[in-house]
């Protein structure tokens, strides 16, 4: 007897609270502009130094509850890079490129008000492909590992504000075919402001 109605206690509140994460679930889609900012990374008798540029990110974005959301992401950004070969003598090379990457990510937030914080941890692919591609040059594709948190600001039904902080952790990209890569990991660190609109 004591077990029945510790289920008819319990069991309705789950439901219940079920039901009140799927009133907050949202779809949406969003648009940032961020500023990429990399450190130099050395090894191998090479230094490499990547220059800090703006980019666009797009992002597809479904939250089912606050344990449950997930997002899939294009990004792009000059991706510039200078490397300095020391072997003997000192030779520097200067590679102009792009960077574009494709994320899927894991989001964890909270509803409150018109406030949503959240955080989210994902994996994916970040391609640097040269500019003009000369002879010396050579695009990289990697793998990222990608990390961040963030707010989303409602300002109508519909539409809001979104900041956050995305860090990219991969390895430093090899462009220049006739010398040796740092073979490092490197982190890009991307403050983004956006806006995003619900489904």
């Amino acid at each position: 007897m004591k077990v029945l109605r510790f289920v008819c206690a319990v069991v309705p509140a789950c439901l219940l609270s079920l039901g009140v994460f799927s009133v907050h679930a949202q779809t949406s889609v969003g648009v940032s502009a961020y500023g990429a900012f990399s450190g130099s990374t050395s090894g191998n008798g090479t230094v490499q130094s990547p220059s800090n540029s703006a980019g666009g990110l797009i992002e597809l974005r479904h939250i089912s509850n606050p344990l449950v959301g997930f997002e899939a992401t294009y990004s792009f950004n000059r991706a510039n890079q200078s490397y300095t070969f020391c072997n003997p003598s000192c030779t520097v090379a200067a590679v102009k490129a792009n960077a574009h990457e494709v994320t899927a990510d894991w989001v964890v937030s909270a509803h409150i008000a018109n406030l949503r914080p959240f955080a989210l941890a994902g994996i994916g692919m970040l391609f640097n492909q040269p500019v003009n591609g000369g002879s010396g040059t050579t695009s990289d594709t990697t793998p990222v590992y990608v990390y961040g948190a963030g707010l989303d600001l409602g300002l109508l039904p519909h539409l809001g504000l979104r900041f956050q902080y995305r860090g990219n952790l991969y390895k430093a990209p090899h462009l220049v075919s006739l010398y040796t890569s740092t073979d490092r990991f490197t982190q890009t660190a991307e403050p983004m402001i956006g806006a995003y609109f619900n489904f």
